[in-house]
């Protein structure tokens, strides 16, 4: 807050943001992140500390304000990290940033400056670990029926979302900026988010949680694509079965022309299956995403298998059809017309369908935060604002965000990623511009601080900020 505070019809003017609430006594502002007591304008969320002695087995420690006769004993200076979480932001800019902490760490003299950044430049990667086909690249992810963000590359076992940033944020109407904020928000504080995609399906994200798709608990992620699934297994069926068909979206696999079949002996059936073939055994194309069998639109996984070749296959021969999570499994015998016939399971068999579930790693939903830091957020921490971006740049300062490790990008800026899991709860805000407000802390050592011609005067011990200041303690991720 500014040192001399707009006083207008009894309100008390916060300049935390842009929109610059008058608030009354005993209200908060339009954020519900700043509030008005006793005259004053104060931040509603307690400053918090992470200790690596918490992470140990240290319990979560009420809101406590020095003056009331802590002793400081429960939180150690030399072993506690102020992160950014309830400090405040910068804005409007001109001034340092709420905590510019000094400690020693590892017998070097340290600073970190802690800030609430607003982020208008700012979103979130999802990673959803299921084969389950969400929808369509590039087609539109909805919150409440508005823009959010798009379906982006899939990667291997998971399907892939992008949401937020900027033109959702403020480059549509009012209403999409203010649901895109509200799901960025709950997202990243951990809270389930019903998504819908244009011509695909409706999931529920939840960040450490499994997805729910159209209504469905998911409980796997593949164990690899469908040849990977015959080079991992082929071994286990053989002796056991004639054939093995791993059906999957992306490569469905064939065992007796795979290359694992071929090396271990696995003798031609004269199986015959639709789709684009890449290399012996291994097929694109089969069928159409979907939420059915491998990732694909088919219930019946007959629908794939063209015929088989008279003058190769044998009536009685057997056939095992089994997906990439070992959700869907079914076994054939072939008839006299050489027509696959549906039979019970052989128990034999049993045990190598479990043992592709026992592979699969358990469905999960993963949020990644990301945002630029750029503009004026750094002019709390240096007067040049550029000499902090290649401070960063060359590894001689180091950012977090609550106290959590960030991906930095490559290139210009200061572009980083974070999953939210490692970060306090509730880690997040929001201004109603809309933006984010998330934490973020850079630590460099005091020579280098002074060095890029930070605000000297602003540094506080860390025990003086724990000592005056109310805050929670809880363990450091990671």
């Amino acid at each position: 807050m500014t040192d001399m505070p707009v006083i207008k019809d009894g309100k008390i003017r916060c300049d935390a943001c842009p929109v610059m609430c008058f608030i009354a006594e005993g209200k908060s502002g339009a954020c519900d992140r700043y509030a008005v007591e006793d005259g004053a304008l104060i931040r509603l969320d307690p400053l918090t500390i992470v200790s690596s002695v918490a992470a140990q087995g240290g319990r979560m420690v009420p809101f406590l304000d020095g003056a009331d006769g802590w002793d400081g004993q429960l939180v150690h200076p030399e072993d506690a990290f102020i992160t950014a979480v309830g400090a405040g932001t910068t804005y409007p800019d001109y001034k340092p940033a709420p905590f510019i902490v000094s400690a020693e760490r590892d017998g070097v003299d340290t600073v970190t400056v802690v800030t609430e950044g607003i982020f208008s430049y700012c979103g979130v990667k999802v990673k959803i670990d299921t084969d389950r086909y969400l929808g369509p690249e590039t087609n539109t992810v909805r919150a409440d029926g508005e823009a959010v963000g798009h379906v982006t590359t899939g990667e291997y076992g998971s399907q892939m979302l992008s949401l937020g940033g900027v033109h959702h944020l403020t480059g549509g109407s009012k209403k999409e900026g203010r649901i895109t904020c509200r799901t960025l928000m709950d997202l990243c504080n951990r809270k389930p988010v019903e998504l819908t995609v244009d011509d695909g399906a409706t999931v529920v994200v939840e960040a450490g949680r499994p997805p729910i798709v159209n209504g469905e608990v998911e409980h796997r992620m593949r164990v690899g694509c469908g040849s990977a699934t015959i080079g991992m297994f082929a071994t286990q069926w053989q002796g056991l079965v004639d054939e093995v068909v791993v059906v999957d979206d992306h490569i469905t696999g064939v065992v007796s022309e795979h290359q694992a079949g071929k090396v271990i002996g696995w003798e031609d059936t004269g199986i015959r299956i639709r789709g684009r073939k890449s290399t012996p055994g291994r097929y694109f194309q089969v069928a159409e995403p979907g939420t059915g069998w491998g990732g694909t639109d088919i219930e019946d996984p007959l629908a794939i298998i063209e015929t088989f070749n008279p003058k190769i296959a044998k009536p009685g021969q057997s056939m095992l059809m089994v997906s990439t999570t070992g959700e869907h499994a079914a076994y054939f015998t072939l008839d006299d017309h050489l027509k696959p016939v549906q039979s019970d399971m052989p128990d034999v068999l049993v045990p190598s369908v479990e043992l592709i579930a026992e592979n699969c790693e358990p469905a999960l939903c993963t949020v990644l935060f990301m945002g630029g830091a750029g503009g004026s957020l750094r002019a709390g921490v240096t007067q040049n604002p550029v000499r902090l971006t290649r401070s960063v740049q060359q590894a001689l300062t180091s950012v977090t965000c609550g106290g959590a490790e960030v991906y930095r990008w490559p290139g210009g800026g200061i572009t980083v990623m974070c999953d939210v899991t490692r970060m306090p709860a509730n880690s997040f805000g929001y201004v109603p511009t809309p933006a984010i407000v998330a934490p973020i802390e850079f630590t460099m050592s005091r020579a280098d601080y002074l060095a890029l011609g930070g605000h000297e005067g602003a540094i506080r011990p860390a025990a003086d900020v724990i000592a005056r200041g109310g805050y929670r303690l809880e363990g450091r991720k990671g």
